[in-house]
């Protein structure tokens, strides 16, 4: 047995959301779930099926963020393990709705932050223990970074 660490290849800084499911209908339900959610996204999404031929299902609707989470999930490479890569969308416009979707599990990290999963190999497989996000804090917010907060918050109208 052994911990290994798996770094998410994002060269773009996308936003990226890795999370758990239990079936091969997934695949199809995460791809409705986004697709209902925001007009005009783009994303990439890649399941890896963790019975049978036990392969890494995938779909969306931009080739490049598709190659990019089956090239990301194979490196995970632990079963019913699923990553999307989203473009002229944020997680907060879809994570409601893949967390509604009857497969889902849980949804370990949504981010556009640098992220590593920490995963445990056994002889059988791999699994996910946790994901690294970002960094470390290096302080306490200021009243000049709350103000810069709130302007962010309302630059992008998610507060008036």
């Amino acid at each position: 047995m052994e911990i290994k660490v798996v770094k998410i290849e994002n060269p773009e800084e996308l936003n990226v959301i890795l999370g758990q499911s239990h079936f091969i209908k997934t695949i199809e339900d995460i791809h409705e779930a986004l697709i209902t959610s925001c007009p005009g996204i783009k994303f990439g999404l890649a399941f890896n099926e963790a019975s049978g031929p036990c392969l890494v299902r995938y779909s969306g609707n931009d080739d490049e963020l598709v190659k990019l989470a089956v090239k990301n999930a194979k490196n995970v490479g632990a079963g019913h393990f699923f990553i999307i890569f989203l473009k002229d969308a944020f997680p907060i416009n879809v994570l409601n709705k893949i967390k509604m979707v009857p497969e889902v599990v849980r949804i370990f990290a949504a981010s556009a932050n640098p992220m590593e999963v920490v995963v445990y190999e056994t002889e059988q497989g791999r699994a996910v223990l946790g994901v690294v996000d970002g960094f470390s804090p290096k302080g306490v917010e200021n009243e000049e970074d709350i103000k810069k907060r709130k302007e962010l918050l309302r630059k992008f109208g998610y507060k008036l």
